[in-house]
């Protein structure tokens, strides 16, 4: 199952600095279980990181989330995440064509 975690930083940053050395660290064991990640960005700052896993379940998500210092530790204002499903590009040919038959009712 994919799922895409949002998290958006608190204050000004600072906290994200202080575990950021920690949290790279421990994504290195774990590439394997990601698609991609990465901060967000505005205004040439990062605010916020995006990561979209590729686990098993939600358990195995949340184990995860238990073991990385960026989800440990306050660094995050908010948390969102949902569950996705990969479409582009296409790992099968045809799939985004079936998905748009399916979509048009067909």
């Amino acid at each position: 199952m994919h799922f895409v975690v949002i998290g958006k930083d608190k204050g000004d940053g600072t906290l994200r600095t202080k575990e950021r050395a920690a949290h790279l660290n421990h994504v290195a064991s774990f590439q394997h279980l990601i698609v991609y990640g990465g901060p967000l960005i505005e205004d040439s700052r990062m605010v916020g990181s995006v990561i979209v896993f590729d686990v098993p379940d939600r358990e195995a998500l949340d184990e995860y989330l238990s073991s990385d210092p960026y989800f440990t530790r306050p660094i995050f204002e908010t948390v969102e995440i949902y569950e996705s499903r990969w479409m582009v590009p296409e790992r099968e040919p045809g799939a985004l064509a079936t998905e748009a038959k399916r979509a048009r009712g067909g």
